[in-house]
């Protein structure tokens, strides 16, 4: 398997699900699946199904995370020395050249986009236009309405 870089905050948030899926969710769905046994029949038993479906969830969403973590590149952005290029990690403020609008976005793993906080994959139109080009530079972005040029301001590595 390649793979999955992150940042260090989106490493840390990945171990506290995993921790909170073992420690919470996991004994939580147990006591569900014992309460649901304790009634009885389980061919009729609507709680029981839902419990063991939820109990489903819950494992195999632990496996999805302890491969991740497992498979992590770690990317601290605070150590990346780039030159100014725009990297994973970097934050990078752009201003939309049509509409003179400015935003900034850092560029992480797919785990942890979250275009609300200003996180974007590293796989998005936007990133794989903006990966490799220095502030001044102009990133070409094919968007949905067309394609949109956007002017890099800066480059950070916070």
């Amino acid at each position: 398997m390649d793979t999955i870089p992150l940042t260090v905050a989106g490493a840390e948030a990945l171990r506290n699900e995993l921790h909170e899926m073992k420690t919470v969710h996991r004994p939580a769905v147990i006591a569900a699946i014992a309460e649901a046994r304790s009634h009885g029949d389980l061919s009729e038993n609507a709680e029981y199904d839902a419990a063991k479906e939820k109990q489903g969830f819950i494992e195999g969403r632990i496996a999805e995370l302890e491969t991740k973590l497992s498979n992590a590149q770690i990317i601290n952005p605070t150590l990346i020395n780039a030159d100014g290029a725009c990297v994973f990690g970097a934050t990078v403020e752009l201003e939309n050249l049509q509409t003179g609008e400015s935003t900034t976005y850092q560029i992480v793993g797919d785990d942890e986009a979250n275009i609300k906080n200003g996180k974007i994959s590293i796989s998005s139109p936007i990133a794989r236009a903006l990966i490799g080009k220095y502030e001044g530079d102009i990133a070409e972005v094919q968007a949905p309405g067309g394609i949109q040029e956007y002017e890099i301001i800066s480059v950070k590595y916070v």
